[in-house]
């Protein structure tokens, strides 16, 4: 699988406006590996999803993130358990979503 990850995105309404633009241009994305999955209520995923930018407890400095053997991009899936709506996470080793994607089906 792939995606179009983006860097400091600030909230889901621009990561979805510069994804359909990069879809629109051909960008392709790359590949990626989920080493783990959050699951939040819908007001949780609200509030992560309006400021990319806030440190979050679920999000391991220095662990989640960066790539794997394989070249694959390593990130976090966050779930909206209501909508099952999903955001791919590559936080780098900070503790916020430094790069974004969405996770397409």
């Amino acid at each position: 699988m792939k995606a179009i990850f983006i860097r400091k995105v600030f909230n889901l309404e621009e990561l979805k406006k510069i994804t359909e633009m990069d879809l629109k241009i051909g960008r392709k994305g790359v590949s990626y590996e989920v080493t783990k999955e959050v699951k939040l209520s819908d007001n949780e995923f609200k509030n992560f999803s309006e400021i990319f930018l806030k440190d979050q407890s679920w999000i391991t400095e220095g662990e989640d993130g960066g790539m794997n053997k394989n070249g694959q991009i390593r990130c976090i899936r966050v779930k909206n358990e209501k909508t099952g709506e999903k955001i791919l996470v590559n936080s780098e080793g900070y503790k916020y979503s430094r790069y974004t994607a969405l996770e397409l089906d």
